[in-house]
């Protein structure tokens, strides 16, 4: 990359704050549309509380603009509008169908007339803060590489709490309830997993990638290598079998695959952890009723309609597909649809029902897109970084995002099994708002790491650098180590 001064630096970096505010302007502006027609659609009017709603939003983006311009400004410029984005959107959904299931509701006297979006409103504050104080207050990404351990201590713990739960939350022990308050560990477990994953990798790549057996052409890893993936299957089968959460065991056990890869570029790793996987979770999917029951519900979601069928499948699958399906390519309108005839899960998991009827294919790409460039300028990020912590470590979170992505529209929409999960930054749920803004905070910092390197130039040397010709015992790249992400290339250029 040909170097450029500082001053030009600063300047580019500048512009950049200077697209990212204008690109925070256009997603509050989006996400007031969509409320506004939502309002006309329901009820003919304009909805109240527009204005002080478009305020707050307006300041809540402006005040994280303001943060990462002081404190991280060489960060991508996309990545805090596409978070405000999702969140904003989301909030337009949980509104609208807030109003639906109130009237659907109100006269059976359920749970499920009550509204989610002033929590989701709270939540939304309080995750945008807690990001924005992450921003402030870690001035490197590699302050979280001296508690990985400690991470992953903790992130075991919190794990493993659910099983003590003594009720399951629709076939899962998935939450926490303390003190009146509950809130889903896991998803807070798949940040700290994916920044210890980070730490150990750094440290053990170069044991990873070492070669082993031939076999059928695949040349697999030595048998002391393979003790930490056969560790990760363990813990993440009994994730699934103690709490019957297929969703964070696909992610747990996926995002260290992926990083794996990425580490030791040895394809043989994938092609184990696929093996495993599948094999897992068909032995578990077998012997374990609520699994089991998700299984069938995916392979035949309208035998529920039978007179006799599996008590086990519910209607939520194949409502799923009558919803999708009633969307065509551009969806009955926003308000205009009836998404909560899903039931109970329509603004969690099923909420993503909720785009595909009423914005059609359409929508539903344009959705799927938003989270493709975020998760794409997660990757990018990792590419433009120098050290090999914070290359995995956005490697990993971005796979982490494209995973829980991946299951939540997978399962909806028929794809693979239903997990449960939420529907990152639209779904209902504090912990997972919260989770995901976290990993909104950390691509910020990696990627403001990551544009100080490519605007900023290094002082100049006036010594040439020494020769190598072979390396030596304190050679901190030993012959034999596989490179990380192609540390060797040139950097890229500092586009957008």
């Amino acid at each position: 990359m040909r170097s450029t001064a500082r001053g030009d630096g600063r300047r580019l970096a500048a512009r950049h704050r200077n697209i990212e505010l204008g690109l925070l302007a256009l997603a509050v502006a989006v996400c007031l549309a969509g409320h506004i027609e939502a309002g006309l659609a329901l009820t003919g009017s304009m909805p109240p509380g527009l204005l002080v709603h478009g305020l707050a939003l307006g300041a809540l983006a402006g005040a994280a603009h303001l943060a990462v311009r002081r404190f991280a400004p060489y960060a991508d410029p996309l990545i805090l509008p596409l978070g405000v984005f999702l969140t904003g959107f989301g909030l337009v959904l949980l509104d609208r169908l807030d109003f639906s299931y109130k009237a659907a509701h109100s006269a059976k006297g359920d749970y499920q007339k009550l509204p989610a979006a002033p929590s989701q409103l709270m939540w939304v504050f309080i995750s945008v803060a807690v990001a924005l104080a992450l921003i402030v207050l870690v001035k490197h990404h590699r302050f979280f590489q001296r508690y990985v351990y400690l991470l992953m201590a903790g992130a075991l713990i919190l794990l493993a709490a659910p099983v003590a739960s003594p009720s399951d939350s629709f076939g899962a022990k998935r939450w926490i309830r303390l003190f009146g308050l509950s809130f889903e560990p896991d998803e807070f477990v798949k940040v700290a997993i994916t920044i210890f994953f980070a730490g150990y990798l750094t440290a053990s790549r170069d044991a990873l990638a070492l070669a082993g057996r031939k076999i059928w052409g695949m040349t697999l890893p030595r048998g002391r290598h393979a003790g930490p993936v056969l560790a990760i299957w363990v813990v993440s089968l009994l994730v699934l079998i103690f709490e019957r959460d297929l969703g964070t065991s696909l992610i747990f056990f996926g995002v260290f695959i992926v990083m794996l890869y990425v580490a030791t570029e040895r394809t043989s790793w994938v092609v184990l952890g696929l093996l495993m996987a599948v094999g897992g979770a068909a032995v578990v999917g077998t012997v374990e009723p609520h699994v089991h029951g998700r299984v069938e519900a995916w392979l035949h979601p309208l035998d529920y309609y039978k007179p006799v069928h599996d008590k086990a499948i519910s209607e939520q699958p194949a409502e799923a597909l009558f919803s999708l399906g009633t969307g065509h390519l551009t969806g009955t309108g926003l308000g205009s649809g009836r998404p909560w005839l899903i039931g109970f899960a329509g603004r969690s998991d099923f909420i993503f029902t909720t785009i595909g009827e009423e914005l059609g294919l359409a929508g539903v790409t344009a959705v799927l897109l938003v989270y493709l460039l975020l998760i794409q300028r997660g990757l990018r990020t990792a590419v433009g970084l120098t050290d090999p912590f914070g290359k995995l470590l956005a490697t990993g979170l971005s796979g982490a995002l494209a995973l829980q992505v991946f299951v939540v529209v997978g399962g909806v929409s028929g794809l693979v099994p239903l997990t449960g999960k939420a529907l990152p930054f639209l779904a209902a749920g504090g912990s997972s708002l919260l989770a995901n803004w976290l990993m909104v905070a950390l691509l910020i910092k990696l990627s403001d790491s990551s544009g100080r390197t490519a605007l900023e130039p290094a002082p100049p040397s006036s010594e040439p650098p020494p020769a190598r010709a072979r390396p030596t015992e304190g050679d901190p790249t030993p012959a034999g180590s596989t490179p990380l992400l192609s540390e060797v290339q040139q950097r890229p250029a500092a586009t957008i």
